[in-house]
């Protein structure tokens, strides 16, 4: 057992924690270039015809993460009252905001209708999870309450659930504190809600820095690592003591978690896990670079 006084609930960040957001994002990003370059009722001027056709898989890995952060630093503006409460908008309107916005910094505009525009911003509501999240989050049902705390929207939250049959016993999203991680009231507001203490829950996170808050407002941590998630030093996390259970990349996320838990997991009924995607290093590059603006 990982904890000698374990949490009640688990309180799971959701996207990159929970689901693979890039390979979803980039592979609907690719698939709608071609639908438009290839629409015979399309009038795309010749200029745009040929940017768009110029742009290779890892632009669209780039493009993705430029649109993921924009969302960080967004919700980090919420958060920390640097965007005034007049600015405050649920996730679904802020994707489709910001992504106008990149289709005009791309010189893009006019490649799409706006209702695309509309359908490719809930690329988010269709995220494919990492390859133990379901099979885990059952498991962890047997001993614990499995609760979302995320930015997404609880609309969007409860078509991944159904999407992804990720099973969470509650679905709790930022928005049901008017704020967004990592504002003390979303962590305090979730544990309250639950009519516990900081301490009986324990945040799930790919991302130190969600962590690092959960910890200073009293709850437990527990960091899983996943492919391209994290840009803070682990090794100084490590020094600074703030994670209570770490999940290696090379081990098996949630189900490890799980036995850490002291969960007796049930490897008989384990459902056969797909590979969480074979073509990503296609468009990681991109996606790499970008990330290092944030």
């Amino acid at each position: 057992m990982a904890f000698s006084n374990p949490p009640r609930a688990l309180l799971f960040d959701v996207f990159g924690t929970c689901v693979n957001w890039r390979k979803t994002v980039v592979e609907s990003l690719i698939e709608w270039k071609h639908m438009a370059l290839n629409d015979a009722s399309a009038s795309l001027a010749s200029a745009l015809r040929l940017r768009a056709s110029n742009l290779e898989d890892e632009d669209w890995g780039r493009f993705a993460q430029e649109w993921r952060n924009s969302y960080m630093t967004y919700v980090r503006g919420i958060a920390s009252g640097d965007i005034p409460p007049s600015g405050y908008k649920t996730i679904d309107e802020h994707h489709y905001d910001s992504l106008l916005t990149l289709i005009h910094d791309w010189d893009l505009v006019g490649l799409w209708r706006l209702t695309d525009v509309k359908a490719i911003s809930l690329v988010w509501h269709r995220l494919e999870p990492w390859k133990d999240a379901a099979f885990g989050i059952q498991e962890l049902n047997k001993l614990y309450w499995t609760c979302t705390l995320s930015n997404g929207n609880v609309e969007l939250l409860g078509d991944l659930a159904s999407h992804g049959k990720l099973e969470w016993t509650h679905i709790f999203s930022s928005n049901m504190w008017n704020s967004y991680k990592p504002s003390p009231k979303v962590y305090l507001g979730a544990a309250e809600k639950l009519g516990l203490q900081p301490d009986e829950c324990a945040m799930v996170a790919a991302h130190l820095s969600d962590l690092k808050a959960a910890k200073s407002n009293g709850l437990k941590t527990i960091y899983v690592e996943r492919p391209q998630e994290e840009t803070m030093d682990t090794d100084e996390a490590k020094k600074e003591g703030y994670v209570d259970l770490w999940v290696r990349e090379d081990e098996e996320g949630f189900v490890t978690m799980a036995e850490k838990l002291g969960v007796a997991v049930d490897r008989t009924r384990r459902r056969s896990l797909s590979a969480s995607g074979t073509n990503e290093n296609i468009w990681k590059k991109g996606m790499t670079d970008a990330a290092r603006s944030l």
